[in-house]
């Protein structure tokens, strides 16, 4: 795709973000993989990568003022939990699948032919660097207006049990990944009458007890453990 067919097809994307940029630039920057820009050598030609650091600040903040307005009772460690659900790579990559941001970027050879435009780690960059380019050329304000109406797919489950996320593979992926090693769950404590038992588990990560989750199955109470299991690594890595 030249360069010509990508500026036409990026007037389609206003029309699904519900804004038209008065810089352009910004918004072919957003779109401009580090690959793309390196094959290039042109000094002048500036990836997307700042704009996704600011994307993520913006993307967190503005997560968080609606969170905060739609639970008003909501202690901080569950908002926390939410934010995490709605801006995590999972929801970013929904939101670009929606928007089909995969057709719009720019990439290098290699990425190209290693199926890029598919890439979940890509696209939620990609994600961030558009609302960093929208927040850059608009301000908060209406950047917010914006997240609020793409990202209300996510939003509406927030809280309920409708939130598409199996925690025990997520976990596992993850754990793998960072740890190369794979949680155990084991049964603590069952209590209650037959008919209404609750069951608490204990998730473990390479001899460490890490979590602790109840439920009226044991599988509910494994998803609660590596829920908290999840959360609590990724926050730890994240300081």
């Amino acid at each position: 795709m030249d360069l010509l067919e990508h500026k036409l097809r990026f007037e389609e994307l206003n029309e699904k973000v519900g804004y038209t940029f008065s810089q352009t630039e910004l918004l072919m920057q957003a779109f401009r993989h580090s690959s793309y820009v390196n094959e290039l050598a042109d000094q002048y030609l500036s990836d997307n990568e700042r704009l996704e650091f600011l994307g993520d600040a913006v993307l967190d903040l503005a997560i968080s003022n609606i969170l905060m307005e739609l639970f008003h009772d909501a202690p901080e460690g569950d908002l926390s939990k939410y934010r995490a659900m709605v801006v995590d790579e999972s929801g970013l990559f929904q939101v670009a699948k929606e928007l089909q941001l995969g057709d719009y970027l720019f990439l290098g050879k290699g990425e190209e032919q290693s199926h890029g435009r598919e890439k979940p780690s890509i696209l939620a960059n990609t994600v961030e660097a558009l609302l960093g380019a929208i927040y850059l050329d608009a301000g908060f304000e209406r950047a917010m207006e914006i997240i609020h109406r793409l990202f209300a797919p996510l939003l509406e489950k927030v809280g309920t049990n409708d939130m598409a996320y199996d925690f025990k593979s997520q976990l596992q992926e993850y754990t793998q990944k960072i740890y190369k090693a794979l949680p155990k769950y084991s049964l603590s404590d069952e209590a209650g009458p037959a008919h209404d038992k609750t069951f608490r588990v204990e998730l473990s990560l390479n001899g460490e007890i890490l979590a602790a989750g109840e439920g009226k199955s044991k599988k509910e109470a494994e998803q609660e453990a590596a829920r908290e299991a999840y959360y609590c690594l990724k926050r730890d890595l994240d300081r």
